[in-house]
């Protein structure tokens, strides 16, 4: 492997093509990019400040080092990226990728990031702005995460999610086969038009929860006291361990819960129109 070390480089793919080498306290300047159509590329210690740095690379490990905001849209239609002791100020990083583990990655502008991804592995990672986050993504496994920014996960499939703290509102939309434990979730319209959710030892806050939802299960859940008109037109199986301040029109299945503020079922309840609501003793 090549060793370029204590380089600066700027300006019109100055490393366009190259195979099998390792950077290390580089840093790329204004320019376009820098390492585009490379494989098998290590970068330590490096900062990068030109844009589009990494397109159609095929396998790398970067450590340790900055992506400033001028590196905007940073690593896409790449694969086999392993990210870790990072920080991102870039937005619009990842998209059409297949392959990504970030670890102890911090991204605190995370506009429009992680799209049309396929296995992802998150550990440790903060991420804040970050509207549109995962959108159309499918095989990921998150850990010990945080996130602030709306609209995330919509369209994602197979997504396990584990200690995070994630405030996004209309989070989880259109989602298929999403499971969250141990996890705090924030935000209105959570869940809308997904099919199955599965929520474990999660605490839920916000308006309208989890409606038009399909085979949503929920075991030993909290929901907050802002949490009202949950589970309109829903088919479900759940089990709250608190008061639900109100339920409207749920389809199908069976609500467990310490007590309800208020059970709407009026004349606009869908077929089959059979869920049991009842009270945990």
């Amino acid at each position: 492997m090549e060793l370029i070390k204590d380089k600066e480089f700027e300006g019109e793919r100055p490393l366009f093509a190259a195979h099998d080498i390792k950077l290390d306290n580089v840093t790329i300047h204004a320019g376009e990019s820098a390492l585009k159509e490379c494989s098998n590329v290590e970068a330590v210690n490096c900062r990068f400040e030109g844009k589009y740095p990494f397109w159609h690379v095929d396998g790398f490990t970067i450590k340790n080092c900055l992506f400033t905001e001028g590196a905007r849209a940073a690593l896409w239609y790449s694969k086999g990226l392993l990210m870790t002791d990072t920080m991102v100020e870039a937005p619009k990083m990842f998209r059409e990728m297949d392959g990504i583990e970030l670890e102890n990655v911090k991204i605190p502008d995370a506009q429009e990031t992680l799209w049309h991804c396929r296995n992802v592995k998150i550990k440790n990672v903060e991420v804040a702005n970050a509207d549109y986050l995962f959108m159309h993504s499918d095989n990921i496994k998150i850990d010990n995460y945080r996130q602030d920014g709306n609209y995330s996960f919509q369209y994602c499939r197979n997504v396990e999610i584990r200690n995070a703290i994630i405030n996004s509102k209309d989070a989880f939309w259109n989602t298929e086969n999403v499971t969250v434990y141990d996890s705090e979730l924030n935000g209105e319209y959570l869940g809308w038009h997904s099919v199955n959710l599965r929520l474990v030892n999660c605490r839920i806050s916000g308006t309208q929860p989890l409606c038009y939802a399909r085979n949503l299960v929920m075991e030993n859940c909290v929901m907050a006291e802002d949490c009202d008109l949950a589970f309109e037109e829903s088919e479900l199986n759940a089990e709250v361990n608190s008061v639900i301040r109100s339920v409207k029109n749920p389809t199908t299945g069976v609500i467990r819960a310490k007590g309800y503020g208020e059970i709407i079922i009026d004349e606009n309840i869908k077929a089959p129109a059979d869920c049991r609501i009842e009270v945990i003793e």
